[in-house]
């Protein structure tokens, strides 16, 4: 066995802020987009893919929304995948004491960057689909403004944490000046 493959003993010097934040982003990407494939488009059908330009009322348009939130899924187990790599590579053959603010927080940031950039691009400068397309259409704005809402405050929540686990921005030096 290679010095690669062998288990390294723990170093007390480590700290909580080894945490692999980008692998905690990337799952908070994928679980946002999980959340909004299988609850919004699938469970509450409030919308699809490319609902607004193609609304569900043909079986041809039902089965290109499909493909897309097909394709959709696709991606975000995609950032899934990577997040879990990794978080794999960080963890393979260390003992290590990670914070559950610092996966808690990564997750918050991945998950309302998610809702913050879906929002903004397909919901409001492609008008691919909207949040809530089973209300009348002068209350798709408010819903699609709520969604930005929530993706925001997630993401500021999850900095938040970060920042109290020593990972965020400034976060790091207060880390320092606590040692």
């Amino acid at each position: 066995m290679g010095p690669d493959n062998q288990a390294r003993p723990p170093d007390p010097a480590r700290s909580d802020a080894d945490f692999p934040v980008a692998a905690g982003v990337l799952f908070g990407l994928g679980l946002g987009g999980f959340f909004d494939g299988i609850v919004l488009h699938q469970v509450l059908q409030w919308h699809h893919m490319l609902s607004a330009w193609y609304p569900i009322t043909s079986i041809e348009n039902l089965e290109l929304n499909t493909l897309w939130d097909g394709i959709f899924h696709s991606a975000t187990y995609v950032f899934v995948v990577i997040g879990l790599f990794i978080l794999w590579r960080r963890a393979r053959g260390r003992h290590l004491r990670w914070s559950n603010r610092a996966l808690i927080g990564s997750l918050l940031v991945g998950w309302g960057l998610f809702n913050l950039v879906e929002g903004l691009i397909d919901h409001q400068w492609l008008g691919v689909h909207h949040v809530n397309e089973r209300v009348a259409r002068e209350h798709w704005l408010a819903w699609d403004l709520g969604f930005l809402a929530w993706g925001l405050a997630m993401l500021l929540g999850g900095v938040w944490l970060l920042r109290r686990a020593g990972r965020g921005p400034g976060g790091a030096a207060q880390a320092a000046l606590r040692r």
